[in-house]
């Protein structure tokens, strides 16, 4: 009977200390801010293709083509040149043999300046296609939005906690759980048609770029525990 009741008693012990480490009055909830942020910098795509019946003049007129874009793009300091994908393959004709060769080569332009991206775009499109254009955010524009938006929602949630705690009549409260969570939508390269590079003498208006909004948000989900 000693044992059965010591046995009762232990359990009787393990179920109070149990007990006493439940959580209770406890809530959970999440906030939000958000914001809208101008797109400060352009991306764009640039290639050129070309097809012969000698490699060697297949990489030729590439490479040229190539040197003439980055001597234009030097002229422009303020905007970011880079060299892309580069790449050489047969083309088969009859009887699967190799009729020709065709080429393919990339550069990239990022400028905060939209004025002066578009003037070497217009000069660089007498012998290279404009593949894709982007405007996002530059990364540490992004950084700061990020960091408003942290110290904003970081705010809503405890004014969020204090409205919670009055309205349960609650004495106070102490934050149990805290996770924030930024980020923006993916951003695509907006895709153009291909188009014949024009003729080098050909009147090339200069294109006029609007970057548009990037809306970006800030969660803050967490835990409350009210006293």
């Amino acid at each position: 009977m000693l044992r059965i009741a010591l046995l009762f008693s232990l359990l009787s012990l393990q179920n109070w200390a149990h007990a006493e480490n439940e959580p209770y009055n406890r809530v959970d909830f999440r906030v939000e801010a958000a914001r809208e942020v101008a797109n400060d910098l352009l991306v764009a795509g640039m290639s050129i293709e070309v097809q012969d019946k000698q490699p060697a003049r297949v990489a030729q007129q590439i490479n040229a083509a190539l040197n003439d874009a980055l001597k234009k793009a030097a002229a422009f300091g303020n905007v970011k040149v880079s060299s892309g994908g580069h790449n050489s393959y047969p083309v088969y004709g009859k009887d699967n043999r190799i009729d020709g060769w065709r080429g393919h080569a990339e550069i990239h332009l990022e400028s905060r300046d939209f004025k002066a991206a578009g003037e070497l775009i217009m000069q660089l499109q007498s012998t290279l296609q404009l593949n894709g254009l982007n405007f996002t955010l530059a990364p540490d524009s992004r950084a700061q939005s990020e960091n408003d938006l942290i110290a904003e929602s970081i705010k809503a949630f405890q004014a969020r906690a204090d409205t919670i705690r009055a309205a349960l009549g609650a004495r106070a409260y102490k934050t149990v759980h805290f996770s924030i969570n930024s980020g923006m939508p993916p951003q695509y390269p907006k895709t153009l048609m291909r188009a014949a590079p024009m003729a080098a003498d050909a009147a090339i208006p200069q294109p006029e770029f609007a970057g548009g909004d990037t809306r970006m948000t800030v969660q803050v989900s967490g835990t409350i525990e009210l006293q």
